[in-house]
């Protein structure tokens, strides 16, 4: 049975209404709409290009009920390792999926990703100029009046975020839920493995044919715990330290060293242990091995040698941990010397 004209056209004018209604509600609860993105993403960090990133920040009145804390990307770089984009959008998306875990029900912050490809006008209107780039458009903010982070410690770039965030707008990100080194399903190898392998092991060891039984390992795992020590290696991996930098003024350039107590870079660490492990094993070689040289003059002339050494090794270190921090080592003579 076919529809009269009025019938039709009534439902017509019914169907854009509600079209009407839904799109008006859409716009009138901005919040809503983050809060959709932000579920439909693995992370919580909600993609923005030039027209929505406009939808959230110039149309809506302010001040707006929520801030923007809102990471720059380019693809095209991302094979830079100079720029470290790849691991800076990690760190990111660390920071926004800690956060909604933290913080489940506060909508007063949101994480968004802008990619250079999508959004030339937009990195045009926030002046973006290098990369890795975050800023917060607070509620009363537009694109010019927007806070970018200053310089990020490359050894807890989550971390940092986060203490920007909290301190910018009051709100505690909370703590930073990095996964585990080892998934389940490694684990459960793995015990299965040293469980098979627990036999064959206790036979040889009774036996006394196990590697553990060998002087030489011990000595080379003695070497080993004594660089490990004094090269701060367990500083860098705590701290994810890399191992150098790229000089912003001229990216060509790389740099081994940082000119800052609050920073330890990895060549640091290994450059400054390689120097006190050489000293260590001089020290070694006169008391354990040069005694038993039974040429006098070769015992003085060695000895002589490996002082000298071991002084020029040390006032190196002494000068750049004056370089580095900006304290002075000196040393003191006994007052009843003077």
């Amino acid at each position: 049975m076919a529809l009269s004209p009025k019938l039709t056209f009534l439902f017509l004018i019914i169907t854009l209404s509600s079209v009407s209604a839904s799109a008006s509600a859409s716009n009138d609860d901005p919040v809503g709409e983050l809060l959709s993105l932000q579920s439909t993403s693995k992370y919580g960090v909600i993609y923005l290009d030039d027209q929505s990133i406009s939808r959230f920040i110039t149309s809506v009145t302010t001040p707006r009920p929520y801030s923007i804390f809102v990471t720059f990307d380019a693809v095209e770089f991302h094979d830079r390792a100079e720029l470290g984009l790849v691991k800076f959008m990690k760190e990111f998306n660390l920071v926004s999926s800690s956060f909604i875990k933290n913080n489940p029900n506060i909508t007063k912050i949101f994480f968004c990703h802008i990619e250079f490809k999508d959004s030339n006008l937009t990195f045009t209107r926030f002046g973006v100029r290098n990369l890795p780039h975050v800023r917060l458009v607070g509620p009363t903010h537009g694109f010019s009046d927007s806070e970018p982070m200053g310089t990020l410690d490359p050894t807890r770039i989550a971390e940092s975020m986060a203490e920007f965030i909290e301190f910018k707008t009051n709100i505690s990100v909370g703590p930073i839920h990095r996964p585990p080194l080892l998934s389940r399903y490694h684990i459960i190898l793995i015990s299965i493995v040293i469980l098979a392998f627990i036999p064959y092991a206790i036979k040889k060891f009774i036996a006394g044919q196990t590697p553990f039984h060998s002087p030489k390992l011990w000595l080379a795992f003695s070497l080993f715990v004594y660089f490990f020590s004094v090269s701060g290696c367990m500083h860098n991996i705590i701290r994810k330290a890399p191992m150098y930098l790229v000089d912003r003024n001229n990216p060509s350039k790389l740099m081994f060293f940082y000119q800052s107590p609050s920073m330890q870079l990895g060549a640091e660490g290994f450059t400054v242990g390689f120097l006190y492990t050489v000293v260590g094993l001089l020290l070694a070689f006169l008391t354990q091995g040069l005694v038993k040289v039974s040429n006098v003059i070769v015992q003085r002339v060695v000895m002589i040698l490996a002082l000298f050494v071991s002084l020029f090794i040390v006032n190196q270190v002494v000068v750049l941990t004056n370089w580095k921090t900006g304290y002075g080592i000196h040393g003191f003579w006994p007052s009843s010397w003077n």
